[in-house]
């Protein structure tokens, strides 16, 4: 799964270069807790339903494909994929704009107040599950799997890529695909410029259907969604929109951050659980067929470590008990119980049993110390 972790290894580099820079350059108020929170928004049950994704689009090319390609060239087939699947992402796109219950899929994306590559990250545990049908006319029309993958990272590294917070104007390549700031415009707080420039690599499909727009010269670059403030648990703002929807919960209080956690010791647990996650995936890959119990129990430690790194970084102590049991957890039962002795997994979960002890020895200490204090 080397074309996958390749990828993923770059985005999470250039994501910490890009924060060093604009925090040495002083470019951008950096908010450590918000990239902390992108990196950390949804990335192992966002991959649970990128493997159904896939799954769903092998079961149509194999039983529904009307091999419409058969006799096309190497490049003719490659030229199609790129294209088509960018128009389905075009329509993907603006339709989770239009719907409210896709809307509150989307929305977690658009609440990034701080427009740098970490938002390209940063997502809902549920945008994969949402983008399964608008791909299938891929499969239909017979292009490979193997080549849908290859078109899809491709698609995906150029989203992320307009994310950027440094790249300026690129000249003539604006009048053919997006770039930052084109998508700059689609981050905006504001509506009229939020539903604009829904363009994932090519920006003539907005030209075409009417919703291209030009930066605007006096608007205030305020990035976000309007009204509630967003909360830095991942499972709270992957769930909540569709609990509002619902009538089941109308307002949430939310926390201010006051973590005693420093900010570096948050940062290195994320970019450690993310380390795992690259295990699972470079174990495992796609399949979610004949799920064992080591997979299972994965999954469900790097979910509730997500969770936990997003309680910690309110000050919650709930999240400190979590990531403390999450992090011995995982060599306890991987590397003792079930004997995963490859060099990578052990020195990733030893790492991760370490910062799971330095982390609740230290804020216990701080937390004792807090109290006996006098007032």
């Amino acid at each position: 799964m080397s074309e996958l972790l390749f990828p993923i290894l770059f985005m999470l580099f250039f994501v910490c270069a890009e924060a060093c820079v604009l925090q040495f350059t002083r470019r951008q108020n950096v908010d450590w807790l918000d990239i902390i929170f992108n990196l950390n928004s949804g990335h192992i049950i966002l991959w649970s339903f990128r493997c159904l994704e896939v799954l769903c689009y092998g079961f149509v090319l194999k039983h529904y494909s009307l091999n419409l390609l058969e006799d096309w060239s190497v490049v003719g087939l490659w030229l199609f994929t790129l294209l088509i699947w960018d128009f389905g992402f075009y329509w993907l796109h603006r339709l989770h704009h239009q719907f409210r219950l896709l809307w509150a899929v989307h929305v977690v994306h658009h609440q990034g107040e701080n427009y740098n590559l970490s938002l390209g990250m940063r997502n809902s545990w549920y945008s994969s599950l949402t983008s399964i049908p608008f791909f299938w006319v891929l499969a239909l029309a017979g292009v490979p799997l193997s080549v849908f993958l290859t078109v899809s990272i491709v698609h995906y590294s150029i989203q992320f890529f307009n994310h950027n917070a440094l790249t300026p104007k690129l000249g003539w390549l604006e009048k053919v695909f997006v770039t930052p700031t084109h998508h700059r415009v689609h981050h905006l707080n504001n509506k009229r410029y939020a539903d604009t420039n829904y363009g994932g690599t090519f920006i003539f499909w907005d030209k075409l259907f009417g919703t291209f727009c030009e930066t605007p010269s006096q608007e205030k670059s305020t990035y976000g969604v309007k009204g509630r403030k967003p909360s830095l648990n991942p499972m709270q703002e992957s769930n909540l929109p569709f609990l509002q929807m619902a009538g089941i919960l109308k307002t949430v209080r939310l926390r201010p951050r006051q973590s005693d956690c420093p900010i570096f010791m948050t940062g290195v647990g994320a970019i450690l659980l993310f380390a795992v996650v690259l295990c699972y995936i470079q174990r495992y890959g796609y399949s979610i067929d004949n799920v064992d119990a080591a997979q299972s129990m994965l999954f469900i430690l790097l979910a509730a470590g997500s969770v936990a790194l997003g309680g910690i970084s309110e000050g919650q102590r709930w999240g400190v008990m979590v990531w403390c049991l999450v992090t011995l957890s995982l060599p306890l039962l991987f590397l003792g119980l079930w004997g995963w002795n490859h060099a990578y997994w052990v020195a990733v979960m030893a790492a991760l049993a370490v910062h799971g002890i330095l982390l609740t020895y230290g804020l216990g200490r701080r937390i004792k110390r807090g109290i006996s204090e006098p007032v």
